[in-house]
């Protein structure tokens, strides 16, 4: 009977099989264990469901349940050099066809990993793309509210990444994407209503490609790293350039992260500056900047709390046409909660948390788009999250 059990689960998990990098497997016993009793004895094969759901009551909108996050994932070793990934996003459309790289944009990961020796490794397939700071390399379903940096950033690409474990303690990372998920068209503009092209003295460039070198340092499991360099064909003669510092300290029940993100757009990839212009064309010349920081006291091996801050300008770097140079928004994030985590060796945690959200424009954008006014946001969530590891 049990193992007639065990190979109807089995079924049923693989057929509901449809960023990052460093997570770790749970160390509990699997949902499959706990079902049929059979210990799971490979590394092959383990299938988790990624969850963050709450209920939600926020300034100005009527208060619903959510289910923020929902993905599945099927990771394995199939051996001492090969390896698999692959994780996709359950609450997001499954559309993509005419995506570069033929693949929907409800995946994130796909793809596999090389061993080629005790220092050197590749992974191949869409990624994520290694754009360093410690929250980004966070899984997905831990995040209460993203930076505007983030929240606005294509992530997940197809390419190539090498790593190379100068010791055990620190990785670098050398990746080559492509810098598109959709068409050159639906990434940096639109047409008019006679069709032409709004952005007519951009070319499209014949090399679409993103370059990123990261290091992730640890030291002594205190002070970890999570840095990058990258640079983004976008358009012939245009590249964004993007930079990020991430850093960690850990000192037993005290824990904290800073990250500094600093991004500069040759045509403005994240579009905040196009919708502050709202000129009807895509901005170029863009710049944002980005500081985050969390802190977390773990006062109880069942409680936890946290609070948050973000600070974050968008800008133009030189004038052009009647758009002058400097800053035309500040926006603040402020963030507090709570956790309670009922079980040892599980990421399963409840929460009820504040998320608040400022947001300010310069005078000089509300000269140039009287639309825009100052506003805040404010919610109040509670709920849960959950990396269940069903096989």
């Amino acid at each position: 009977m049990k193992k007639l059990l065990a190979m109807l689960l089995l079924a049923g998990c693989v057929q509901g099989v449809s960023a990052q990098d460093n997570e770790k497997f749970l160390e509990n016993k699997t949902l499959f264990e706990e079902i049929t009793g059979i210990k799971k004895k490979t590394d092959k094969f383990n299938l988790y469901l990624n969850m963050n759901g709450s209920f939600d009551a926020e300034s100005n909108k009527a208060d619903k349940f959510n289910m923020r996050q929902l993905r599945i994932e099927a990771k394995g070793n199939v051996n001492d050099w090969l390896s698999y990934r692959w994780r996709q996003r359950l609450n997001r459309p499954n559309n993509g066809g005419d995506n570069i790289d033929n693949l929907p944009t409800s995946i994130d990961i796909a793809g596999i990993g090389v061993k080629l020796s005790d220092k050197w490794s590749i992974f191949a397939g869409k990624q994520c793309a290694n754009y360093g700071g410690i929250e980004f390399d966070l899984n997905p379903i831990e995040i209460y509210e993203y930076s505007d940096m983030i929240e606005n950033m294509s992530n997940f690409m197809t390419g190539l990444n090498i790593a190379y474990n100068v010791t055990s303690n620190h990785q670098f990372n050398f990746q080559v994407l492509n810098s598109l998920n959709g068409s050159f068209e639906d990434t940096y503009g639109s047409k008019d209503a006679e069709g032409e092209w709004l952005l007519p003295n951009v070319e499209q460039t014949n090399l679409p490609l993103v370059y990123t070198l990261n290091w992730c340092g640890n030291f002594n499991n205190v002070f970890k790293t999570r840095w990058s360099a990258s640079i983004m064909n976008q358009a012939e003669d245009e590249k964004m350039y993007y930079f990020a510092l991430g850093n960690e300290l850990s000192l037993g029940k005290f824990g904290m992260f800073l990250d500094f993100m600093y991004s500069k757009e040759g045509l403005d990839r994240k579009g905040i500056m196009t919708n502050i212009m709202g000129s009807g064309y895509r901005v170029s010349d863009a710049e944002y900047m980005s500081i985050v920081t969390k802190l977390n006291y773990r006062f109880d091996k069942n409680w936890n709390i946290f609070v948050k801050g973000m600070y974050e300008t968008a800008s133009l770097g030189k004038t052009v046409g009647e758009f002058t140079d400097g800053k035309y928004r500040t926006s603040l994030g402020y963030l507090a909660g709570l956790e309670y985590y009922p079980m040892e060796n599980s990421n399963l945690h409840f929460f009820l948390t504040y998320v608040g959200r400022k947001f300010n424009y310069t005078d000089e954008a509300l000269k140039l788009n009287q639309e825009l006014r100052d506003y805040n946001t404010n919610r109040i969530s509670v709920g849960f999250i959950y990396q269940l590891q069903m096989f």
